[in-house]
């Protein structure tokens, strides 16, 4: 490199280094300056005097960009700036050049494909390597995952067979369980045989009196022709029940309710059963008089469920009788509000019927 251009590098270096200096004062001196405005904005006559100030600054910074762009356009400044560029280029050509005649030298060029060659082995040796490892990392896993297979498979089978033993057992017992069940269905059978081959007296229930008493009394006062039936309930707590006649149903309801011997003025229960030949309602009396219990029954024609209302004797019967009303289809007639109390009055049937079908059959 010639000193010319020597000197012409080292000018240009230092123009730029001193262009550098001057750019950070600037940026020095305005961070300085608006700081300084920051802290005196709130005054009026600081601020006025901020404004000017900027005002001088950008009519300074204008002027030096007008001599800059002047200076830049001096033909001796801008002769050295080519100047400047041709000397870069042409280094960096012989750079290049020095570069290609040392890449042909036979030599050097046997060494770098020898390195090259080198490189390449070293890397297939790498891979060669990883592919081994990697391979028997699979075969070690693939190993592992078998022998998991086959202890499970071990487990399964093992647990099989004691649920096998498990259900063996279970089916031993079950049919031993059945044997005894059958042995003692057979021995009650025959105790129960023989007991009717040799029938033991029936022991009178307590509450026979009771029935005799109430007997007593119907006959004396209306006569049992309205009765069908009378017995005690064993299957009710021993209670006195009287089959009555349809016909004579108000006569023997008044009686119960009024004479003096039976006095049976609470209503405890009343309701319905369709029986498909027939219908029965069932009368639940309680005398809080005497302390004693009686049931009244009463067969109904299926198509023409007709029957007095007692509701006059006992309120009670009420809503009972408006059940029965609704869900079977009885008629109380003398009732003072008989209409449906469970289901709309356009309802289609009576659920409580055995022969019911539902309109709606999801519902």
């Amino acid at each position: 490199m010639s000193e010319d251009n020597r000197r012409t590098n080292e000018s240009e270096e230092q123009k730029l280094a001193k262009q550098k200096a001057a750019a950070a004062a600037r940026a020095k001196a305005e961070a300085l300056r608006k700081q300084k405005e920051k802290e005196e904005s709130s005054d009026p006559e600081t601020l006025a005097k901020q404004k000017a100030a900027a005002a001088a600054r950008a009519k300074a910074e204008a002027l030096r960009k007008q001599k800059e762009k002047e200076e830049s356009s001096d033909p001796e400044t801008l002769a050295k700036q080519k100047a400047a560029a041709a000397a870069r280029a042409k280094a960096e050509a012989l750079r290049k050049q020095k570069e290609k005649e040392e890449s042909s030298d036979p030599e050097t060029l046997a060494k770098q494909k020898a390195a090259a060659a080198a490189r390449a082995k070293a890397e297939a040796l790498r891979k060669q390597k990883e592919k081994e490892e990697s391979s028997d990392a699979e075969t070690l896993a693939k190993q592992k995952a078998a022998a998991a297979a086959r202890a499970k498979a071990e487990a399964l089978r093992k647990q099989k067979g004691e649920k096998s033993q498990d259900v063996d057992e279970a089916k031993k017992k079950a049919i031993a369980a059945a044997k005894a069940k059958a042995a003692a269905a057979a021995k009650a059978k025959a105790l129960r045989e023989k007991q009717e081959t040799t029938p033991e007296e029936k022991k009178p229930s307590p509450n026979e009196p009771l029935l005799q008493k109430y007997k007593k009394v119907i006959e004396e006062s209306i006569g049992l022709e309205g009765i069908e039936d009378s017995y005690i309930n064993t299957l009710s707590k021993d209670v006195p029940t009287f089959v009555v006649a349809k016909n004579d149903y108000l006569r023997v309801t008044e009686l119960f309710h009024q004479h003096e011997q039976l006095k049976f003025e609470y209503l405890s229960e009343l309701h319905g059963t369709d029986f498909e030949t027939h219908m029965e309602v069932y009368l639940h009396l309680y005398s809080f008089t005497h302390g004693q219990k009686v049931v009244l029954v009463v067969k109904l024609d299926r198509d023409q469920p007709v029957l007095p209302s007692v509701v006059h004797l006992w309120k009670g019967a009420n809503w009972p009788e408006r059940e029965a009303f609704d869900l079977l289809g009885i008629t109380f007639t003398g009732h003072p509000e008989l209409k449906r109390i469970v289901l709309p009055d356009d309802w289609v049937g009576h659920p409580l019927r055995k022969d019911y079908e539902p309109y709606d059959v999801e519902v």
